[in-house]
């Protein structure tokens, strides 16, 4: 039960390994990942959770190597938080920074193909605002994924 059939530092390797790679893919997939989960997307990160569990313990089931699996992304996770809020560079890396996607009442359309979101979701939060399209100041899609509006000052 607690008995290892790996060694403890490979457990922890395989978890940095796939954290940050799992990391790159989720930054190279846009923000609409990370902000607006739809039901394709949830399916997505299940299936994508069970295809790196092989990976992760190695094939190891004890509950040792479950519980050094769990610790290790946690302290990964925590360090990661650690150096984003020390470092802005880092953040910028690792989160992304906002982007324009509309302005004085113009979406721009190509800006939202490139990060794959649907002028549905600049529609949805222009009504979240209370905001018509003629009234928006300017439209950002942030780091986390959501969509902010800045309306005129008329």
């Amino acid at each position: 039960m607690f008995e290892l059939t790996q060694s403890w530092w490979e457990l922890v390797a395989r978890v940095g390994v796939v954290y940050f790679s799992l990391l790159v893919l989720v930054r190279l997939s846009g923000k609409r990942t990370v902000g607006q989960f739809t039901p394709f997307d949830l399916l997505v990160v299940l299936l994508l959770s069970e295809s790196v569990s092989a990976a992760l313990s190695g094939g190891d089931d004890s509950l040792s190597a479950g519980l050094i699996l769990a610790v290790t992304l946690i302290a990964i996770n925590l360090l990661v938080a650690v150096v984003t809020a020390r470092s802005k560079r880092l953040e910028t890396l690792i989160e992304g920074r906002p982007l324009l996607i509309g302005r004085d009442g113009e979406i721009f359309i190509e800006a939202l193909r490139k990060q794959h979101v649907s002028t549905a979701a600049v529609e949805q939060a222009l009504r979240e605002a209370d905001c018509e399209v003629a009234n928006m100041r300017c439209a950002f899609l942030e780091a986390d994924g959501k969509i902010s509006i800045l309306r005129t000052t008329r």
